[in-house]
């Protein structure tokens, strides 16, 4: 008996540091051997030495270099060398040259290699001892010509085998003769890179059969023992995934009739070392057939070492030193080997399952591993920072557990998965989730096809990563700053707005239960019988969409709503949702609106919430058809809207009545809206009179309304007006009345307070720090005055002055998006603007480069274009026509004269064009009908109802193209955002695929990013919190990339951003020749939307050829001459400058 006193692997990570382990503890000093690609890989720290092998090789020919690890193993003076799995394990000359060499061969003999390690030669040696084949026939130069004839008899499908080496590589399933001869080359291709043999056979493929091996060990001295059998039937393209022993689908008898061939086939050759005899277990009818010998150690060896309690390596080297099986403890004989339980190993690899099991390469950024009983990890790149490289194979790691059972095995399989976290690399963890919790892998109901045929294992959602994805979002604000803050004032402290202290209120009011009780129709009844005027907060929505750009975010409205309901539950409502809240918040904020709202819901299920609904424009610019509008009102009052103020930008009775019908039908209140313009007091108007609004309330009443809403979106209702308003209304109609103001002329607290003393039903306030200017008269101010001269609104005015402290520290961290509209402007009587249009009209302003200092210009034509139009009533979506057609005309130096001249082409905006069609109905008094003309040119316009002319959109399909996009379950909140916002909905999926919920970010860090060294407790779900800490930032790379150091719940996590300055391609854009009209040039900066032409199209003028977008506005632009396209400068997505050369004519 030789001792072995230094072994080296000749082979590579997982099983290199497998050997080492079991040499280190038999007292056997260790060598490795790595390639230039290797040379940081574990295996070569894992050892007393490592050595370069096959230098200036590929990464695979390296390892296949026999010469040179036969030096390497000479000067390391090295007595054995264990060749692991692949590679050259099976390779006789190999083992031949090592025996030359007077190293050991920690395997089985050249000769026994030369019969065993060909598959061919292997298949002779079953026959030999009687044990069943499956046909085949060997390929070689000889009979390639007659291989189609001898196959033809084998009959198919066949599959082409490696004739030596393993692990799936070099086999391909034929089913055709005409497919043959490719795939034979492909295999021989295969195998020659794997195994650097091109030898390959073809046997009977049969499709329904289970993979069943048996571990063998034979001594040197004629003795042979099975370690029972591997259930290894789940493979991918013939690679094993998951591997167990024992097979527990099989019967006593069949155990050992398969093990017993086995054992005779070692026998036969004398066979000595670790091996496996592997045969096809046809379930049906119980028969077993021989397919090869692995005359090696095995990948999955680690399953049958678990239930046997026998280390296969220690065996193997034993066996080499010539030790005789039972005279040592890691060599029983076959009495002495039992069975203990089930074990199964998973191999963890960096494959995306969902994309054809692509390898994926790159940097592990983070490696959390399962432990505990019963659980075993074999592994060597598995740790963070590792470098997966295209080199090798995709294994990372390789998961073994052990229980009593099969089904506690599975279950501690199931735990040891779901407890990794590996990140910066895909891989099929989820994957083989999904297989275990398998009904038919549970119940052993499967076969070699099984993986590759059942689809429904592919039926899993990825995992969410969510804490790679929010701190790349951090890094990405501390590379690149947020999109929406640059340019803008940052000199203000951040606070953490502070929420008043309460307790639970066991007497709140609750108007959301007396509304379900009586039915909308009652309940609002029941509002004109008190005796104090009712009040409507609309801080949550219209306060902060005039103020602050509609930038303020879900976390600041939920934080106070709790201190709402049980401190402020005499509240009419709380206006919280719609709106222009309801396409900025995914648009912006890139938060669910519906989660918005389901969030104010839940802390304060007592209070009303109240929502703004523009008709039939739902909460969008335009017209939708009327299943659409009805599916978003349902979904609304399912979501938890208990008040629809519905109105239409024009007043049009016929806009609103699909919504009134459906909010009747959900049993929700609908209050249905006057838009307040001009002066009803004003003798000398014609147009908005006073019978004009009484007519309307008496046509709203009819139409279903419950409440009747005054909506002075400008603010232009002076004290005479309204309280002249409310007493014909309460005249000439029987429902409450609901008045809304903006506060821009500074004087709408006396309308209100006018509106109060005309006993209104109810008012819209909003809290003190966040009122006046283009918001609500506030709030505390009025019910202070109220409890003096007036009915008790029955609100705390503490509790008011506590809410509004806490919406003062929350305002003053949306500094940058206030405007510097410091105090209130008689100007408002002049230009009419919508007080929620203001502010949203400056940021389009801005972005279009229109500084402060020329706001008046934008007001005084924002008037000029109103006049124009032939005085509109002007709100959302009308205002938004008003405010395009203002910034163009601005943006491009032209005055109302130009618009007007017929002769003057001009590319109006998309939404002006789509008003003077009728798309959002036909104002009062028609259309100037000149200039109706020159906008439509030869486009007819609509003569009825948008929605009545709309196709109807099959709801359904549109779900499932939506689900087929995302490739995940679509919700019908999530249809009706896409339904409302189609582009802005993709870019917010974008959003949350690519940076997971960002709303759970405070604004301090959605917006600025984190302070270096503070620590960030970031709730991601319930219970679950991640803890952040940004460390530093490197400097941009050559590449552009900046390196983010951050610590993630403690452990040190680096991640790479792009720099978007440092590595923007510079590049001068040709600009378009001022007057030259073969020159189609950018009228404003924006983003190239649509082109509707290709170079060579013939058009005439005013051919619509491309679409510009700014903000929300999208422009037409149209040819201003005849010609052919000669060349397009810019592509769809493309970023403009105004007057850059976008399309050449000729």
């Amino acid at each position: 008996m030789k001792k072995i006193k230094k072994i080296l692997a000749a082979n590579r990570s997982e099983i290199a540091i497998r050997i080492f382990r079991a040499a280190e503890e038999s007292g056997i000093r260790t060598a490795a051997i790595y390639s230039k690609e290797d040379r940081f890989a574990l295996h070569r720290f894992k050892t007393d030495e490592s050595y370069l092998v096959g230098e200036g090789k590929g990464p695979i020919q390296a390892y296949l270099d026999i010469n040179s690890i036969i030096d390497i193993a000479k000067k390391a003076g090295v007595d054995a060398i264990h060749p692991g799995y692949g590679f050259l394990s099976e390779n006789p000359e190999f083992a031949d040259l090592c025996e030359k060499n007077n190293i050991t061969f920690v395997g089985p003999t050249p000769e026994i290699l030369s019969r065993l390690g060909n598959k061919t030669a292997a298949k002779e040696v079953a026959d030999e001892a009687g044990v069943s084949t499956i046909p085949s026939v060997k390929v070689s130069e000889a009979n390639k010509q007659n291989i189609h004839d001898q196959v033809k008899k084998i009959g198919y499908p066949v599959i082409v085998k490696a004739s030596w080496g393993g692990g799936g590589r070099g086999m391909r399933v034929v089913r055709s003769a005409e497919e043959l001869s490719e795939q034979i080359e492909l295999a021989q291709s295969e195998s020659k890179k794997a195994f650097g043999k091109d030898e390959v056979f073809i046997e009977k493929f049969l499709e329904d059969a289970a993979h069943i091996e048996v571990q063998i060990l034979g001594d040197k001295h004629g003795n042979i023992v099975h370690l029972y059998e591997r259930d290894c039937s789940l493979q991918r393209r013939h690679q094993k995934i998951i591997e167990r022993a024992p097979a527990h689908f099989l019967e006593s008898s069949s155990r050992e009739s398969i093990c017993s061939s086995a054992v005779k086939i070692a026998k036969h050759v004398n066979y000595c070392g670790a091996g496996t005899v592997e045969f096809l277990y046809d379930k049906k009818n119980n028969q077993h057939y021989f397919i090869e010998v692995n005359p090696r150690i095995q990948v999955e060896h680690t399953v049958t070492e678990e239930v046997t309690g026998i280390d296969i390596v220690k065996a193997q080297i034993k066996i080499a030193e010539g030790v005789k099986i039972g005279d040592d403890p890691a060599l029983p004989n076959q009495n002495n080997i039992q069975l203990d339980g089930y074990a199964i190993q998973c191999r963890v690899t960096t494959e995306d399952p969902l994309n054809n099991f692509m390898p994926d390469y790159g940097k592990i950024m983070t490696y959390r591993s399962a432990s505990g009983f019963g659980v075993r990890l074999d592994g060597a790149t598995a740790a963070a920072g590792s470098i997966i490289t295209p080199y090798y194979d995709s294994l990372l790691v390789k998961v073994t557990t052990w229980a009593q059972t099969t089904e506690d095995c599975i279950r501690r399989m199931d735990r040891a998965l779901r407890e990794f976290r590996i990140r910066g690399v895909k891989t099929n963890l989820v994957f083989l989730e999904s297989l275990i919790n398998n009904d038919d892998f549970k119940s052993g109901n499967y076969n070699t096809n099984f993986v590759d045929t059942n689809k429904e294992l592919y039926n899993y959602k990825p995992k969410k990563d969510r804490a790679s994805k929010i701190i790349s979002y951090l890094g990405n604000i501390i590379v690149n700053g947020h999109q929406d803050t640059k340019g803008r004032t940052n000199d203000f402290d951040l606070v953490d707005p502070v929420v008043p202290l309460f307790e639970k209120n066991q007497q709140t009011n609750n108007y959301v239960e007396e509304l379900h009780r009586l039915g909308p129709d009652k309940f609002t009844q029941d509002i004109k019988n008190k005796k104090h005027t009712l009040i409507t907060d609309t801080t949550m929505r219209d306060a902060h969409q005039s103020l602050l750009a509609t930038r303020m975010r879900t976390d600041d409205l939920i934080n106070i709503a709790e201190f709402y309901s049980n401190n402020l539950s005499e509240l009419f409502s709380i206006e919280c949702w719609g709106g222009a809240t309801f396409d900025t918040s995914m648009r912006f904020l890139k938060e669910d609106p519906w989660d918005r709202l389901a969030k104010i819901n839940q802390q304060a299920p007592n209070i009303l919430k109240q929502m703004l609904l523009r008709g039939s424009n739902a909460v969008g610019y335009k017209n939708y058809p009327d299943n659409v509008v009805k599916f978003f009102v349902k979904e609304a009052a399912q979501a938890g809207i208990d008040v629809f103020r519905v109105f239409d930008s024009l007043n049009l009775i016929e806009n609103m009545k699909v919504s009134i019908e459906e909010v009747r039908n959900q049993n929700k209140i609908c209050e249905g809206t006057i838009c307040y313009t001009n002066d009803v007091t004003n003798p000398k108007e014609e147009k908005y009179t006073l019978k004009y609004y009484i007519d309307l309330a008496k046509e709203l009443e009819k139409a279903g309304s419950h409440i009747i809403a005054i909506k002075d979106m400008a603010g232009l209702c002076k004290p005479a007006a309204i309280k002249l308003l409310i007493k014909e209304l309460r005249n000439e109609i029987s429902l409450p009345i609901h008045y809304h103001t903006h506060d821009t002329s500074g004087t709408s607290s006396a309308t209100v307070l006018a509106a109060i003393e005309e006993k209104i039903d109810i008012v819209d306030l909003a809290m003190d720090s966040m009122s006046g200017l283009t918001s609500q008269p506030a709030l505390g101010s009025v019910v202070s005055i109220m409890k003096q001269n007036h009915a008790d609104p029955k609100l705390d005015e503490e509790h008011i002055r506590e809410a509004s402290l806490y919406w003062e520290q929350v305002r003053s961290n949306y500094k940058a998006f206030e405007t510097d509209f410091k105090g209130g402007s008689s100007d408002v009587y002049l230009h009419q603007m919508p007080g929620g249009q203001f502010t949203n009209l400056k940021e389009q302003a801005r972005s279009l480069g229109i500084t402060t200092d020329k706001w008046g210009l934008v007001a005084n034509m924002y008037a000029e274009v109103n006049t124009m139009f032939g005085d509109i009533i002007k709100v959302t979506p009308s205002s938004k026509v008003v405010g395009d057609m203002a910034l163009y005309m601005i943006t491009n130096d032209l005055t109302p004269a130009d618009v007007l001249d017929p002769n003057k082409e001009i590319s109006f905006p998309s939404s002006v064009v789509e008003f003077f069609k009728g798309e959002i109905g036909i104002p009062l008094g028609g259309f100037p009908e000149k200039l109706q003309k020159k906008i439509l040119g030869n486009e007819k316009p609509l003569t009825k109802r948008a929605g009545s002319v709309l196709a109807s959109i099959n709801l359904d399909k549109e779900k499932t193209n939506l689900e087929k996009k995302y490739g995940e379950k679509i919700s019908n909140q999530q249809l009706a955002s896409h339904l409302m916002y189609p582009k802005v909905f993709e870019e917010f999926m974008t959003h949350r695929q690519t940076f997971s919920d960002t709303s759970i970010l405070s604004t301090e860090l959605f917006f600025y990013g984190p302070v270096q060294d503070k620590e960030y407790s970031l709730p991601i779900d319930k219970g679950k919190s991640l803890i952040v800490r940004y460390l530093a930032k490197g400097e941009p790379n050559a590449s552009g990339s900046s390196s983010v150091f951050f610590e993630l719940n403690g452990q040190p996590r680096t991640i790479e951003i792009q720099n978007t300055e440092f590595s923007k391609n510079i590049s001068v854009k040709t600009k378009a020749e001022d007057g030259n009209l073969n020159h189609i040039g950018s009228p404003l900066p924006g983003q190239v939307a649509k082109i509707f032409v290709s170079a060579g199209d013939k058009i005439i003028k005013g051919d619509r050829v491309l679409v510009i977008e700014a903000m929300k506005m999208e422009t037409i632009i149209s040819a201003e001459k005849s010609g052919t396209i000669k060349k397009l400068h810019v592509s769809s997505g493309d970023n403009v400058e105004t007057k850059d050369l976008l399309i050449e004519i000729e």
